[in-house]
């Protein structure tokens, strides 16, 4: 099961988008957990995910991120995809970043 965590300013915006991730990975039979938080619980949650997905209003604190957990996965959420609440499109990318 992939865990993968959404950081956002404060985690709100983020969780929509969650929602509809978890849907359609539902759809889809991809076994993962999907949870959004605040930037500020990096540290806390960052170290268990198996990618880390960063919402493009926080996208300047790229380099941060990567500094901070250099073992791990960590990619901006497209604009776009994020302003339509693409789930399926964002899990797609997920996919494609893991490499399955």
């Amino acid at each position: 099961m992939k865990n993968i965590v959404l950081f956002c300013a404060a985690g709100m915006s983020t969780s929509l988008l969650v929602k509809k991730m978890e849907k359609a990975a539902e759809q889809e039979g991809f076994e993962c957990k999907i949870a959004a938080h605040s930037l500020n619980e990096l540290k806390t949650y960052g170290p268990d995910a198996d990618i880390v997905l960063l919402g493009p209003q926080v996208r300047y604190n790229l380099d941060k991120v990567k500094t901070e957990l250099p073992e791990k996965l960590v990619v901006v959420i497209d604009m776009k995809q994020y302003g339509m609440m693409d789930g399926k499109g964002v899990l797609e990318m997920v996919h494609k970043t893991l490499g399955e």
